[in-house]
């Protein structure tokens, strides 16, 4: 992988504006050592705290703030990585990371209106979903030196200092992380090409049609659903085509009504289910030629922030009336 999506080092000069500044910068870092955009934001918080806790002869002794800033992120995301391991064993069902808008549609109402757009993510190859998964099965360490170096171009020797390691165990880990990269073969389909073949599987899916749907999907194509407990879901992969295709008709049986959407999902060409104008459910696609590989389906309200804050939310008596639970049992 090799998208930086930011400038290395040594892009800001001190001074109050240039801190605040690097806001953008941070939290495209932390959201991809996290996969989580409020876990992101926490660590950017926590950054800045420990810059603003320092006395002023302290700050302007540091030469780059910049630079200061990023050695502190990048620490305070490993150690919240390893304790986000422990607590995604305890995690009910698949846990996927937190997918994100197009900017275009980022909300937008009056609950936004102090935000800073600097705080959005910069959307490109390094957060599309299918890289995002892989970045998961990573350890802490790997992750955040394959994606400061590779991604974000820092040279070893910085990033020693963020992992407290040497640079030739950085480069080692790095090594690592890139053949777990290759291994999952994360697809480079183009964009167009994939918008026609969700548009198609769209379709297939609002005609409840079998056999379509079958059609669309690789025959080991794989289905993961991500509900974290709060909402109905499948708790199990469901795998290959058939399985899948009657899965999701099942599903829009018990769900009359339920509309889909076509909306860029980090990045990438996915879809949007709401049901009575709410977004319950936002998926994410692979593919590999013609075929859908791989399927991310995020239900869990939580994550969903960014695409439903300019909505009605759904009070405790809906989540428990939603239609998409009575499918949970489904495929176990």
């Amino acid at each position: 992988m090799s998208t930086p999506s930011e400038p290395g080092p040594e892009r800001s000069e001190p001074g109050p504006n240039a801190i605040v500044g690097e806001r953008r910068h941070l939290t495209n870092l932390a959201y991809r050592l996290l996969g989580s955009l409020s876990e992101a934001e926490d660590a950017v918080q926590e950054t800045y705290a420990r810059w603003y806790a320092m006395s002023r002869q302290r700050q302007e002794a540091i030469e780059s703030p910049g630079a200061w800033l990023t050695t502190v992120a990048g620490r305070v995301c490993l150690d919240m990585l390893g304790s986000a391991r422990v607590r995604r064993e305890r995690y009910v069902g698949a846990w996927i990371p937190e997918p994100l808008p197009d900017r275009a549609e980022w909300f937008s109402g009056p609950a936004s209106a102090g935000a800073d757009p600097a705080d959005r993510v910069t959307q490109d190859e390094s957060v599309n979903m299918a890289f995002l998964v892989v970045l998961e099965s990573m350890t802490p360490a790997e992750r955040v030196v394959f994606v400061l170096h590779d991604v974000f171009r820092y040279p070893f020797a910085e990033i020693a200092e963020i992992v407290d390691r040497t640079q030739a165990a950085c480069r080692q880990l790095a090594s690592s992380a890139r053949r777990r990269v290759r291994a999952a073969q994360v697809s480079a389909v183009p964009t167009s090409a994939q918008a026609d073949l969700v548009r198609l599987f769209k379709e297939a899916w609002e005609a409840k049609d079998i056999e379509a749907l079958v059609d669309l999907l690789d025959p080991d194509a794989r289905m993961l659903a991500d509900g974290g407990g709060l909402v109905g879901t499948v708790l199990r992969p469901v795998e290959g085509s058939k399985r899948i295709a009657e899965y999701l008709v099942h599903i829009a049986d018990k769900a009359p009504g339920l509309t889909l959407l076509e909306r860029s999902v980090n990045g990438r060409p996915g879809l949007v289910a709401q049901h009575t104008g709410v977004t319950v459910t936002v998926a994410a696609f692979d593919l590999t030629d013609d075929r859908i590989t791989r399927i991310w389906a995020v239900r869990n309200p939580e994550k969903l922030r960014p695409w439903t804050e300019n909505l009605p939310a759904e009070t405790p008596d809906q989540l428990d009336q939603d239609p998409l639970t009575s499918a949970r049992t489904s495929s176990r």
